[in-house]
């Protein structure tokens, strides 16, 4: 078995070889900016826009609902931001709901709407799964509501949300919902109609394109307040020089991503279910975090009693074997994650979180090699814990 193991595809995937094929030619030979009028910006604009067409292909919409960004978060704060200012000028409302569940990106973006622009935040309440159900939105939402987010599926602990069921909610209030989907892309369908939503953020390096490519898709009529403003670009919802070889990769990794969406899902799922079961039965005070079912096919995420989770890590990469915890380390002392405190887990067992999610790359034998590293790892750092 060659180390070290990877075992951390929800963080970032390889780039695939495909994917980089389809890149290598504006760096170099197709260099133009899209936005030259000369026969090299033309070239450079039909492959933007030709990338527009293959993404808008994939979600089932519109070229021009399309609005490539730098990354998922971009994403997320373009969608939040611009929906929430362009939702309080056109009707005066000014409560967004949304939960403590998701990433960063979300939280602290409709935090810093809170506390620099006077908005009001509702904190969506999660299930013991850390599930939002389109009732408990449903309850909060009113006409003061300026927009609602709630991701497609939860990057550390895996759950999947009922999006399309909360989006008829929004639908009905004419409230516009926004949902990052930087996690699910890789392996749930992202068919924007089907789903109803308003506006669904991506982050091509979660299905094996590139870092510092992503995209937001806008509804037709959706109101939106740009935030990066310069040159127009992107119908003046994004400005800036467009990144073409990143907006290539991303088109052609989320082609690749569609196209063989039920075979990657078929070959990471038996393996995330052998991993879960041979993992609970074989350690003491383990726990599945997330939904037992509901989840995506490559994600596993625990909690372990007594046990330091930026420590196992240590422990895990020196043994070769690269994971992530739900725990962050605070000016020397860890914390658990928003995420795990809103599951209601105790502290001694919320700080002993682990992810291990599972790619392309992942064997059977890499799964093995896992399972036979883990106990003694955990027990060591319990003993540690209790001398």
């Amino acid at each position: 078995m060659n180390l070290p193991i990877y075992l951390d595809y929800s963080a970032t995937t390889p780039v695939d070889p495909r994917v980089i094929d389809a890149m290598l030619p504006y760096f170099n030979e197709s260099f133009g900016n899209p936005s030259s009028i000369h026969r090299h910006g033309q070239i450079a604009e039909a492959a933007v826009e030709s990338a527009r067409e293959t993404v808008a292909a994939a979600l089932n919409c519109r070229p021009d609902e399309v609005v490539f960004t730098s990354c998922g978060s971009e994403s997320d704060n373009l969608a939040l931001r611009g929906a929430a200012l362009a939702m309080r000028e056109k009707t005066g409302a000014d409560w967004i709901l949304t939960s403590r569940l998701e990433h960063p990106a979300v939280t602290k973006t409709v935090e810093h709407l809170a506390k620099y622009h006077g908005f009001k935040i509702e904190w969506l309440d999660a299930d013991e799964h850390g599930m939002i159900h389109p009732e408990t939105v449903a309850k909060a939402i009113c006409h003061e509501t300026a927009v609602v987010s709630v991701m497609y599926a939860n990057n550390e602990i895996g759950t999947i949300n009922p999006v399309a069921e909360i989006a008829a909610v929004c639908r009905a209030q004419g409230v516009p919902f926004h949902t990052d989907a930087v996690q699910a892309a890789a392996y749930l369908p992202v068919d924007v109609d089907a789903l109803g939503v308003d506006l669904l953020a991506l982050g091509a390096h979660k299905f094996y394109g590139p870092k510092g490519s992503g995209a937001l898709y806008v509804r037709k009529g959706t109101p939106l307040v740009p935030h990066l403003t310069g040159g127009g670009q992107e119908a003046g919802l994004r400005a800036g020089t467009s990144n073409v070889p990143y907006i290539v990769g991303l088109a052609e990794a989320l082609r690749l991503t569609v196209q063989e969406r039920d075979a990657r899902a078929a070959h990471v799922r038996p393996l995330r279910d052998h991993l879960i079961g041979a993992l609970l039965e074989s350690i003491p005070d383990a726990r599945l975090t997330g939904h037992p079912v509901t989840r995506l096919p490559n994600h596993c995420s625990f909690a372990f009693k007594d046990v330091d989770g930026n420590a196992l890590l240590q422990a895990l990469d020196a043994a070769g074997f690269a994971c992530s915890s739900g725990s962050a380390c605070k000016t020397g002392s860890p914390e658990p994650s928003e995420a795990l405190k809103s599951l209601g887990l105790p502290r001694e067992w919320a700080l002993g979180s682990l992810r291990v999610t599972l790619g392309a790359g992942t064997t059977a034998g890499q799964v093995e090699a896992f399972l036979s590293v883990l106990p003694e790892k955990i027990s060591r750092l319990r003993q540690l814990h209790s001398a």
